[in-house]
């Protein structure tokens, strides 16, 4: 080894080089479990490996090549094309007729386009061969159906905190890591939280903390991981997971956590513009009439956001995130909507009352429309008991609750059908 032929990064050095030494992952590779089946089988077939980042999606590809004894390609989709395509399938024709088995592994697979994912289905298809896709995004909505039929989806788990703490002790105990480093408890157990599950992230942080400090200390493990940036892939399913979690947890009345979900997606680097956005959404849909000023609180947030800029409009929208949590609840209006819209798409088109037509010319008020009209303010009596659908008609669309606010709406419709009668759905 010369200077201008550094050593691999600690995580490239131990990389395990059997099956036995992969650490986690153990309700795939445990005893009975589906890759342990497959390897003893020695029928390996086109796979999809979906987990998040440094968890050995790469490593278990390779692994599991070796273990069947077949030639393995390894692509990456973010730098390849169809010509790349094209050459591993060559090579694996060439091997064929020497009647070795050819290993296709294609980290970042959702990177593909369409057009490029469809250029393995045959290959795929005849057995030539054996696709291993790697992703850290949902298959469901990154890979073709039709190659998704030919593969089978095998989901890895990010690593506990125990696997971390384990992997950093082999290292500083391995030929291949850093036999001459030690480190101090307290900072292996600080690096296997900070980690979040990553093995990767862990092996090259404790390799940086390392060249700080021997042993390796807290403090150091701090300087060399920098900020922490919890993980978040703002195009991808952890992004909509989030904002799922920050509105059931607004719809839960469950304060805590939606200050949490919501100090997620913001130091993620979430585009708080459509966090503001979404939190005005969660006012008119789960609390509605039940507090109408909500709607309004969230509106002056999203203002304010786009008023003041991060961070200091992050404050309004944690603002109104914990007023939406604890207000009270109704989708009444939500569910209403819906049915309204459901009514029009579904049901017949209903003409407009005579009555309620506008008659702005002779020949309109010749045919009778506007005859008979109660004016409100003239006649509430009469205004409220005439029909504004047509006779016999009641969709009961809007049923109010009894909660907060919209219980005051809920007694008045009761007063006025007490009062005058009709006029609409039945108040719960």
């Amino acid at each position: 080894m010369t200077l201008f032929d550094p050593p691999a990064p600690l995580a490239e050095r131990l990389r395990p080089r059997t099956v036995s030494e992969v650490v986690g992952q153990t309700h795939l590779l445990g005893p009975g479990k589906p890759l342990t089946r497959v390897l003893q089988s020695g029928r390996l077939g086109s796979l999809i490996l979906w987990g998040p980042p440094g968890v050995g999606k790469t490593t278990l590809a390779r692994l599991l090549a070796g273990e069947v004894g077949a030639h393995f390609i390894a692509l990456s989709a973010v730098s390849a094309g169809v010509k790349d395509v094209r050459e591993a399938v060559t090579e694996a024709e060439r091997l064929r007729a020497r009647g070795q088995r050819t290993i296709l592994f294609l980290d970042e697979i959702h990177r593909f386009n369409k057009a490029q994912q469809d250029a393995l289905l045959p290959h795929v298809e005849s057995g030539l061969l054996t696709l291993i896709g790697a992703t850290t995004e949902n298959p469901s909505f990154e890979v073709n159906p039709a190659l998704r039929s030919r593969a089978r989806t095998l989901v890895l788990e990010a690593l506990t905190q125990a696997d971390i703490r384990s992997l950093l002790e082999r290292a500083l105990s391995d030929e291949r890591g850093l036999p001459d480093i030690t480190a101090e408890p307290e900072a292996l157990d600080l690096l296997s939280r900070l980690a979040e599950g990553d093995a990767r992230r862990a092996l090259s942080t404790l390799e940086v903390a390392a060249s700080l400090s021997n042993p390796v200390t807290p403090e150091a493990v701090t300087e060399a991981f920098g900020r922490h940036l919890p993980q978040m892939d703002k195009n991808g399913e952890d992004f909509y997971n989030l904002i799922s979690a920050l509105h059931k947890s607004v719809r839960a009345s469950h304060v805590d956590a939606s200050l949490y979900w919501l100090a997620r997606m913001i130091e993620g680097g979430a585009d708080t513009g459509y966090v503001a956005r979404r939190v005005v959404r969660m006012a008119a849909e789960d609390i509605g009439l039940a507090d109408p000023q909500a709607l309004r609180l969230a509106i002056a947030a999203r203002d304010s956001v786009e008023f003041l800029g991060s961070p200091e409009g992050d404050l309004a929208l944690a603002q109104a995130v914990v007023y939406l949590a604890l207000a009270p609840k109704s989708n009444s209006v939500y569910v209403a909507w819906g049915e309204a819209l459901r009514a029009v798409r579904e049901g017949e088109t209903l003409p407009v009352p005579v009555h309620l037509r506008n008659a702005p010319t002779a020949l309109m008020k010749s045919q009778g429309y506007g005859r008979g009209y109660a004016y409100y303010f003239d006649d509430p009596e009469g205004s409220f008991a005439q029909n504004y659908l047509p006779e016999g008609v009641d969709l009961g669309l809007y049923h109010p609750t009894g909660e907060g606010w919209e219980a005051r709406i809920a007694e008045r419709w009761r007063k006025l059908k007490e009062a005058h009668g009709g006029g609409g759905a039945e108040a719960d």
